[in-house]
């Protein structure tokens, strides 16, 4: 299956859902202001955001649509290129990470969004691209999370770095950052505990744990992802805001894209934050952690094809 396949296979509920939408409104042959704000509602509940859909709009009020090409298919083309242009500026290439020094990255998120099961995967994309990598068991509150982490390292062959169920995880971070550095590896990937955004103590431990980090390296971490599941719809935008109070974000994850016909929560969150997409989980399987593509992205969520 080539990218654009997966993409296009776990963004199937969106697209089917948008794409059907749009060749309702857009197959009268007159784009007047009742058709375009049909697409701008058609927009928001695809969870676009507010702020985004109605700047969509306005782009089709000046787009010149010649009258010869006016078949919703090809006006769907001329929406995948719109979303191109826009999303571009969030890819992030994986390639560059751990090439000229070791790179320690925390994995945060909240609750049941699947951050284990990312790590492992994005271990497995390091790995692919020749990366030497780590993992930091610091979910300490779940044995089942320490467990699942030492089975990806098992399953992927990369060293693993953890404690006992209820030891401190900062401790365990910064083991792995030390082992990191002793032992020149390109990537660290630590795990953290789902944490609730509203937990006051629980989001305090959070900054620990990245902070001490900083013990073996002054700029560590190098990067802080967010992870997020998609079927939580416009929900994730107080996630973004209430983890980025504690420890600047630097990029984000969005899991569980195949779960949802709202796959549009990612085009209002990169454009809200503008913060790099490093990945999107569109199924289960090992290799349905994809790389943000944003072409192939926003052509799958249109299916113009």
């Amino acid at each position: 299956m080539s990218v654009f396949e997966k993409f296009k296979f776990g963004l199937n509920k969106s697209s089917n859902k948008f794409s059907l939408g749009f060749k309702n409104i857009f197959e009268k042959k007159n784009i007047d202001n009742e058709t375009l704000e049909k697409f701008e509602e058609l927009l928001i509940e695809a969870d676009v955001g507010v702020e985004f859909s109605s700047e969509l709009k306005e782009r089709f009020k000046k787009i010149k649509i010649d009258k010869k090409i006016q078949e919703p298919k090809e006006i769907l083309k001329i929406l995948a290129e719109q979303l191109s242009v826009d999303l571009l500026k969030y890819e992030k290439n994986l390639s560059d990470f751990g090439n000229n020094k070791s790179t320690i990255i925390v994995i945060s998120g909240v609750n049941g969004v699947g951050k284990t099961t990312t790590i492992g995967k994005l271990g497995k994309l390091f790995k692919d691209r020749n990366k030497s990598v780590v993992f930091g068991a610091a979910d300490t509150f779940r044995a089942a999370a320490i467990d699942q982490l030492e089975l990806w390292s098992q399953k992927i062959k990369v060293d693993i770095v953890k404690s006992n169920v209820g030891s401190d995880p900062a401790s365990v971070a910064f083991k792995t950052a030390e082992f990191l550095k002793n032992n020149q590896i390109d990537i660290g990937l630590i795990d953290t505990a789902g944490r609730l955004q509203n937990k006051k103590n629980l989001m305090e431990e959070y900054k620990k744990i990245a902070n001490v980090t900083k013990k073996i390296d002054p700029e560590a971490p190098h990067d802080v992802i967010l992870v997020l599941d998609a079927t939580s719809g416009q929900n994730v935008i107080n996630q973004v805001e209430e983890f980025n109070k504690i420890i600047p974000i630097t990029g984000l994850i969005m899991t569980k894209l195949d779960g949802t016909a709202k796959g549009g929560i990612l085009l209002a969150v990169a454009k809200k934050y503008k913060l790099p997409i490093f990945a999107l989980g569109l199924g289960e399987k090992e290799d349905d952690l994809q790389i943000f593509e944003a072409e192939k992205f926003a052509e799958a969520f249109v299916n113009e094809n």
